[in-house]
């Protein structure tokens, strides 16, 4: 039988290997079900180990179906760990050896197949990690279409004298960091809520709706700090995974909602949407449902789901579809002003309108393309150790945009944007005439 196919896959698998940046596990310690699977190639997770480092793997329940008139070889079925740095070399070397299996290359660090299974088909051994790094745990099944069923557990953790982290190296430093950021916001908190007291009567309803706001991310934050904290110390975050979705969904669809209504001069500006505007909400929010869905799945499983990928694709495209779509408000509100300007003798009033919306327009962009592409490209290419820089950069920049957009639009009751003398007007309305197209 020609192994052609076979290697096709194993190199498509391979190269996603290399390419894919899985999103954090809930948890370390791992119990799963592979049912009939013939797949070549299955990732279970990534881990950061230091120099005492220790997988446990164990397997029970094995069994596998093989076609008729095929012998299956056991040797060619098993699991390895597999560091970013010898991926090459293993691709390599299979385009230069026929018949190749991985199992077999001298690039991996080899565990076990399925020639060691005990005498009731199952298997259970821990394995010292002596070379510190960021290595994949796969099964390999070099058997072509053979379909294996198995229950899986696994446990990855560094030793810290004698106490176990489960936590990669790298992302150890996350509960104390995410515990930093909630602070922020609870003193982030008492500022917004004493400017809302000190200024009653500037107060609208977005106002409202944007203590809200932080109220949720802080409760996000604290619910991140104690699930990374239980991972650390047990392996299981203990429930805490579920309080901090929920509250990370409403955070998402919140932080969206926030930003639409901002976008359109909700309350402050005019009591009431448009129809357009009513739209983008309505496409917006189911959107951030779908996503957070999609976030869940790809969180609380892995790569060994045979659609994480899907998923995952679903996550990211929805995001990207969210971030327009909350852009669109906010050109609407500045070409409103723009013209509003021309024709209703307010010109000073509109142009500081129009100054305030084109510089929320700049911050939300510069927001989002931080958090998406700068973020995204940190976790890339920073060493497996100091994963936990791109998780600090993205709080950190979150916090100065809600602290930038909130000061922008705090109630106050002279507000510099709102509030001129009819002295202005003239200035105002010359520099409206001068002002070139606004390039969106």
């Amino acid at each position: 039988m020609s192994t052609k196919p076979h290697h096709a896959l194993l190199s498509l698998f391979l190269l996603l290997l290399s390419l894919s940046t899985p999103l954090p596990s809930s948890a370390e310690i791992k119990s799963l079900r592979i049912e009939s699977d013939s797949r070549p190639m299955i990732q279970f997770e990534k881990f950061g180990f230091t120099i005492k480092g220790h997988v446990l793997i164990s397997v029970s329940r094995v069994s596998w179906k093989s076609p008729k008139n095929h012998v299956t070889d056991l040797s060619q079925m098993g699991f390895f760990l597999l560091s970013e740095e010898q991926l090459m070399q293993v691709m390599i070397e299979m385009e230069q050896t026929d018949r190749f299996c991985v199992l077999s290359s001298q690039y991996i660090k080899y565990l076990f197949s399925f020639n060691d299974l005990g005498p009731e088909f199952n298997y259970n051994h821990s394995y010292p990690v002596s070379v510190p790094d960021e290595y994949s745990l796969v099964f390999a099944n070099c058997n072509p279409n053979v379909e294996v069923s198995m229950n899986v557990h696994t446990e990855m953790y560094n030793l810290e004298g004698e106490t176990k982290d489960y936590l990669p190296a790298g992302q150890t430093q996350l509960p104390k960091l995410y515990f930093i950021f909630f602070l922020s916001y609870v003193a982030f908190m008492g500022v917004w809520i004493y400017v809302c007291m000190k200024n009653k009567v500037s107060v609208h309803r977005i106002h409202l709706v944007m203590g809200a706001l932080i109220a949720v991310k802080a409760l996000n934050l604290v619910c991140a700090a104690e699930d990374k904290y239980y991972v650390k110390r047990t392996g299981t975050p203990h429930g805490w995974d579920i309080v901090f979705y929920a509250f990370q969904f409403l955070r998402g669809i919140m932080l969206f909602t926030v930003i639409v209504l901002i976008g359109t001069g909700w309350s402050f500006l005019k009591p009431f949407l448009q129809e357009r505007e009513k739209k983008v909400l309505m496409i917006v929010i189911p959107l951030q449902v779908i996503a957070n869905i999609a976030s869940v799945v790809t969180g609380e499983t892995g790569p060994f789901i045979k659609d994480w990928a899907t998923w995952n694709q679903v996550f990211l495209l929805i995001d990207i579809a969210c971030c327009c779509a909350i852009i669109f408000p906010i050109v609407w509100s500045i070409r409103t002003l723009r013209e509003a300007s021309k024709t209703d003798g307010k010109a000073a009033r509109n142009l500081a309108k129009l100054t305030l919306f084109r510089q929320f327009y700049m911050v939300v962009v510069g927001y989002l393309y931080f958090t998406r592409i700068v973020v995204f490209a940190l976790k890339t290419i920073t060493a497996y150790k100091y994963k936990w820089v791109s998780t600090a950069a993205e709080e950190a920049a979150s916090l100065a945009f809600y602290m930038f957009v909130f000061y922008m639009f705090r109630p106050v009751e002279r507000n510099q944007y709102f509030v001129l003398d009819d002295d202005e007007e003239e200035a105002a309305a010359q520099a409206i005439l001068q002002d070139a197209e606004f390039e969106l």
